[in-house]
């Protein structure tokens, strides 16, 4: 168990990894992702896990980056950015290729890394009321790190309709994105990840890994060369004066002057 995060396990070999900073929306705090590493690092190697399921406790499934966080990153030196740039960059890729299969329960609003989150699953279920958006242009940012896990999920083509303009979209059109599977009323919500989770529990784990590793081989790299990439992008924008505007501007509470 840590700070951000809990863990359950049931007697079937299912494990629900909890985003637990309700209070906060569930955003990435240097802990959280801490945290999320070393539990994806935990999970993919118990014996006695099959299935893990990515939910989250409260209103939101993961608000993006913790306000404190990036305050701390608008702050800091270039050589301290870059590191917690990785910091996160790894996290994810631990998470992409958990030999395990992970299932996202998105319960509530994702922006940002919360829509990266719910890419490095497996498959998303999200509830009809859900809002997403990859909001960080809106600040001056790039969704960088995420980005080549949202590209993969949804596809270049897709990925235009939304990477670029920072602007919500509600389940529905996640769905035709491809970053959902589908949508469902909350209440139906843990019946539709039962039914996802159900049908592992028949399946050979090791052929499930096996499989799981050679359909990350199959698609789009995201290997060394690709997360370097980002992270470097990532760090040309706060070295820039955009990032700088957009985020002093936010914590200042005015817009921007990019917005009239």
């Amino acid at each position: 168990m840590g700070e951000t995060i809990q863990i359950e396990k049931d007697a079937r070999g299912v494990a629900t990894l909890w985003l637990d900073r309700a209070e906060k929306h569930n955003a990435m705090s240097a802990t959280m992702i801490a945290e999320l590493h070393q539990a994806a690092t935990d999970l993919g190697t118990d014996n006695s896990v099959r299935v893990v399921v990515m939910a989250a406790r409260g209103k939101s499934f993961c608000a993006g980056g913790d306000l404190g966080w990036m305050r701390e990153q608008f702050e800091a030196k270039p050589d301290v950015r870059m590191a917690e740039a990785s910091k996160l960059a790894y996290a994810l890729q631990a998470l992409n290729t958990m030999p395990k299969p992970l299932i996202g329960r998105v319960q509530g609003n994702a922006f940002g890394g919360g829509v990266g989150m719910a890419s490095v699953c497996d498959i998303a279920i999200g509830a009809d009321t859900v809002l997403m958006g990859l909001t960080e242009t809106r600040l001056g940012l790039i969704p960088a790190t995420i980005g080549p896990y949202v590209c993969a999920r949804m596809g270049e083509a897709n990925a235009r309709r939304v990477f670029m303009s920072g602007r919500r979209f509600d389940a529905a059109e996640a769905v035709q994105l491809g970053l959902l599977a589908r949508a469902v009323p909350a209440a139906d919500l843990d019946a539709a990840i039962e039914a996802e989770v159900a049908p592992y529990l028949e399946c050979a784990p090791g052929a499930v890994a096996r499989a799981k590793a050679l359909l990350r081989a199959l698609g789009p790299r995201i290997d060394e060369a690709t997360i370097q990439h980002t992270i470097s992008e990532l760090a040309a924008c706060w070295e820039g004066d955009e990032a700088p505007e957009g985020i002093g501007a936010f914590f200042g509470k005015r817009k921007p002057n990019w917005q009239s």
